[in-house]
């Protein structure tokens, strides 16, 4: 009894991690580009500069606020010196510290600050443009090689249905060889020599699905798994033709392509720069403000003790002869300031406006500017280059999309066709009317196209979501 207890509870385990095998082995289309999304690293990437580009319109914004900065030191001498507080010169050791606070405002600079508010807001957004951009080509990759696993699958199988179908011949081929009732003496041999061929088509089949997994694997930046299984599209019901033009494609493109909004952006971003430029030329107004105070050591102050009568040394004439002449003199004592009533008694503060005019500075702004604008027509470039090369993939992908579709019509047709050759040839076989070998040709015409029809299909989705991606539709 407990022996089955242990048995009930390591089935129940077992089941349960190949349950969790199975899942973790099985992909969707969803799963597949999560996956790559979050380990591709150009996304990272691009996510690290799109930051540095958010970081950088920040600081855009905060350099119109006031700069504050604070001072404090320190001082220790020895020897003859300046008393701070006397500003005269005295022989001894002196301690002295220093604060100060300052506060400075740019009024007006060419309205070179806020140009560079409006160039690092473009650059941010371009930033943002190119992370979308990075996510949607991971997007509209693994789209087309999830896209190319199916085509495999399906080719695969129908290798092996191709397989079955000679396997079958060669043992009716076998039997009708152990009766000589074969029609011709190589009737074995050819069908024999069939299996073979389809033995191969099979293992070149089975080579070219792993190929298509590990790719997949690869753009998902995790490690193979041969036994993974993906989830199917429905990839059976063709939409006919795309329903727009190559132009409409491009047009659409150009207002919702992540990549050429971003080369837009940049382009804007590059012109306020020039702005930027221009404005480091013309004259700054700014206003600075400060509060200081200090202390030191030698700062004294006279107390008041007591008076006495001294003579002066002075005299005065009188009826009775000369008189000394007689003062009161105030006596003091030297008493040490403490640290915060100097604190509070040196409190100092300043107001300056000042303009600054370059009247020239080694052509160092001058050049900025010609810099600035060699980086837009630079950009300018780039922003033409892209469009350019959109618009011949759009049409190149359009009348792939369009080929893959006649294509496939056309391998329609051709499938029915050898379908029902393939049904007579099979008829006149049994009767013995045709040999094995106009019976192999009639089936290896229905296997060629068969496969020919799965490439053709899958060829159509292939690029029809290509189309799509360039018409901003694969946004996550």
């Amino acid at each position: 009894m407990r022996l089955s207890k242990y048995f009930l509870i390591l089935l129940f385990l077992t089941c349960g991690l190949l349950a969790h095998a199975q899942q973790d082995s099985t992909f969707s289309l969803q799963k597949c580009l999560s996956i790559a999304i979050n380990n591709n690293l150009n996304v990272k990437q691009s996510a690290l500069t799109m930051e540095q580009d958010r970081i950088a319109f920040n600081q855009s914004k905060e350099n119109l606020l006031p700069s504050i900065s604070g001072n404090i030191s320190r001082e220790l001498s020895q020897g003859r010196g300046i008393n701070p507080v006397t500003n005269t010169y005295v022989n001894q050791s002196l301690t002295s510290d220093n604060y100060s606070l300052n506060a400075s405002l740019t009024l007006f600079n060419g309205l070179a600050l806020q140009n560079a508010v409006k160039q690092a807001k473009l650059a941010y957004q371009a930033g943002r443009m190119d992370f979308q951009s990075a996510k949607d080509l991971v997007t509209v990759n693994i789209i087309i090689n999830y896209l190319s696993v199916l085509d495999a699958q399906e080719i695969l199988g129908q290798t092996k249905s191709q397989l079955a179908v000679s396997k079958q011949n060669v043992d009716r081929s076998e039997i009708l060889e152990k009766d000589g009732a074969n029609k011709v003496a190589s009737d074995f041999t050819d069908f024999k020599g069939a299996l073979a061929g389809s033995q191969v088509a099979v293992v070149n089949a089975q080579n070219s699905l792993n190929a298509a997994k590990l790719n997949l694997f690869q753009l998902m930046n995790i490690s193979y798994n041969e036994n993974a299984v993906l989830e199917p599209l429905n990839a059976e019901d063709l939409v006919g033709q795309y329903g727009v033009n190559p132009d409409q494609v491009y047009q659409t493109a150009l207002q919702q392509l992540a990549i050429v909004k971003a080369a837009t952006l940049r382009r804007e971003s590059a012109e306020k720069g020039v702005k930027v430029a221009q404005g480091q030329l013309l004259p700054t107004l700014a206003v600075n403000g400060g509060i200081t105070t200090n202390y030191s050591s030698a700062g004294q102050k006279s107390v008041f003790i007591d008076s006495t009568v001294v003579p002066t040394g002075g005299y005065i004439n009188t009826p009775t002869g000369k008189q000394s002449v007689f003062a009161n003199e105030a006596n003091y004592f030297q008493l040490n300031i403490n640290y915060l009533d100097q604190f509070k008694n040196n409190y100092g503060t300043a107001l300056t406006l000042g303009l600054n005019i370059p009247i020239f500075t080694n052509h160092i702004k001058k050049n900025a500017v010609a810099l600035a604008k060699i980086n837009l027509q630079n950009l300018q470039l780039v922003e033409d280059n892209t469009k350019i090369q959109l618009k011949q993939n759009v049409e190149q992908a359009y009348y792939n999309m369009s080929a893959a579709y006649n294509r496939y019509k056309a391998t329609s047709e051709q499938v029915n066709a050898y379908t029902e050759s393939y049904r007579i040839s099979k008829v006149r076989l049994d009767a013995g009317v045709i040999t094995s070998v106009d019976f192999i040709i009639a089936q290896n015409n229905l296997d060629a196209a068969k496969l020919n029809l799965i490439s053709a299909r899958y060829d159509y989705f292939i690029y029809s979501k290509i189309l799509d991606y360039y018409q901003g539709k694969l946004l996550l």
